[in-house]
């Protein structure tokens, strides 16, 4: 029986994508499979993107089996934080002022730094291997999700450029490039991408490697079937090595999702500002929920899919073509496919995280190019939140306020705010009143500030997935009404954009708080 491994280690995000249904088998940091090293047992093994390399998950036993795999001639194939394991070292200081390199394998004599991209791509094949045999000259399709994605030699003749991608922009800015995104060593079998969704999206990659490891038609039904057994046990836990069962009893039975033909109640996590804490929560909403035994569908306003990692991180969601919503220029599908697409998905909820603030590119002659336009355009209602680590809770309460009165200018339901990090719960009380006529808001939350043990605390920087998903899942369930959420979340249906005359008329209305 053939059988394929997929690393399953801290940080790994193993439901981010299918892989082309071909892992069998789980390998975890003992490096076993069955009580048996795995490079006796495996035919071949991936690695999965993620933050392996920030967890530092690899053990000693694990990298030593992948070592030996490498050099018995079987395949080994990384893909975005698997390729980095690959690498000599990464640079993950991406905000310091100096490096903070955190060393891999070595198999492919190549180092990594900071270079973010977020854009969906094609690749160019440069080279043979146990991937691309046949393919030299064509070009495959999937997606960047990456913040130390700079790919430099050391100067070996030891690594051959297997594929280039196409990417948009770089670093936040257009800057059209084409960038080294995948390299092999000398005999072919150790291969590292930067491109995330290649086999899933490129079945003649897959077709290479079942031929690379001789498999008949017996042993493609057998890998098939055993494939299916392993995706189910992956998505029967939240996160990895948490301990924590999905309750996977049928959701539907309390009449949350409205059948697979319907789109799913939706809800917009918004802010007022960056840094507001979005992730944090839409992380430990979507832990939640999962856990519950909901189907959670979590997607993001704009370019940046890295926000949303640490919820699929939990939830075991892949990262679909609808996960980034366009505003202008910048992302993956426009809101009204978006909703077209997510009728297929069977989601019971999908929760929306925005970008910046509700209001940022709001008066962009780009239409639509903020998180109310989005929100205004398929009548999705705002849970919006505030962060008073910088300005205090009194400013986030002015903050919330002020936010919530023109956004219901504009038609826009805000049932609900949370003042996220509160320092002081009777400051907060007392804050908190200046909402007390207010008839239409649902939920007035309170998250305290919470402090993770090491760096990590978003993807802008080291970030380490399981510390802070845990912690955002602990942090949501102990604070926020889950019950009171779902309530607030509607069936979306997009409506057309207001234009952008409507959005600067609402600028001009003058304050009046006491008036809905």
């Amino acid at each position: 029986m053939m059988k394929i491994g997929l690393v399953y280690v801290k940080g790994a995000v193993p439901g981010f994508e299918n892989f082309g249904n071909l892992p069998t088998h789980l390998v975890k940091g003992n490096g076993l499979i069955e009580g048996k090293n795995a490079h006796r047992v495996l035919d071949g093994i991936i690695i999965p993107g993620g933050s392996i390399v920030e967890s530092e998950s690899l053990t000693p036993e694990l990298n030593h089996q992948i070592k030996v795999m490498a050099g018995q001639g079987k395949f080994v194939l990384g893909i975005c934080s698997g390729f980095q394991v690959l690498s000599k070292k990464t640079d993950v200081g991406r905000k310091s002022p100096f490096p903070i390199e955190k060393e891999g394998m070595g198999l492919l004599d190549v180092s990594f730094s900071p270079m973010i991209s977020n854009d969906q791509v094609e690749a160019r094949i440069t080279a043979e291997s146990f991937l691309t045999r046949g393919l030299v000259g064509e070009t495959i399709n999937g997606f960047h999700c990456h913040t130390y994605g700079h790919i430099t030699e050391n100067g070996s003749e030891e690594v051959i450029h297997l594929l280039y991608s196409k990417i948009k922009r770089v670093n936040y800015a257009d800057d059209a490039r084409e960038v080294l995104a995948g390299v092999r060593n000398p005999e072919g079998n150790v291969v590292g991408t930067m491109v995330h969704g290649c086999l899933d999206n490129n079945p003649h990659l897959v077709e290479n490697i079942l031929k690379f490891i001789e498999a008949d038609d017996k042993d493609r039904l057998q890998i098939y079937n055993d494939n299916q057994i392993l995706v189910k046990k992956i998505k029967g836990h939240l996160g990895i090595e948490t301990g924590i069962v999905v309750d996977n009893e049928p959701w539907q039975k309390n009449n949350i999702a409205g059948g697979s033909d319907n789109i799913p109640p939706t809800i917009m996590v918004g802010s007022t500002g960056s840094d507001s804490g979005k992730t944090f929560l839409v992380t430990g909403m979507a832990g939640a929920f999962r856990r519950r035994g909901l189907k959670v569908g979590v997607l993001k306003v704009g370019p940046d899919i890295r926000d949303i990692v640490p919820a699929l991180y939990l939830t075991k969601e892949k990262m679909e073509s609808h996960s980034s919503i366009r505003i202008g220029h910048l992302g993956w599908m426009d809101l009204e496919n978006v909703l077209k697409s997510l009728k297929s998905f069977n989601y019971d909820l999908v929760i929306i995280e925005g970008v910046m603030s509700v209001f940022t590119g709001l008066l962009n002659e780009k239409v639509p190019y903020s998180g109310a336009e989005i929100a205004w355009a398929a009548n999705i209602p705002l849970l919006l939140v505030s962060g008073c680590s910088k300005g205090g809770i009194e400013t986030a309460a002015a903050d919330l306020a002020s936010h919530a009165y023109i956004l219901r200018k504009m038609g826009l339901e805000v049932p609900g705010v949370i003042f996220n990090r509160v320092y002081d719960s009777e400051i907060f009380q007392k804050a908190s009143q200046i909402f007390k006529n207010d008839s239409d808001l649902k939920i007035i939350g309170e998250v305290p500030k919470v402090k993770l043990s090491k760096r990590g605390g978003t993807p802008e920087v080291e970030i380490k997935l399981e510390e802070f998903s845990l912690m955002a899942l602990k942090t949501v369930e102990n604070n926020l009404d889950l019950d009171k959420i779902l309530d607030l979340a509607k069936k979306p249906q997009f409506m057309g954009f207001l234009p952008l005359e409507e959005i600067e008329k609402t600028f001009n209305y003058k304050y009046n708080f006491n008036s809905k």
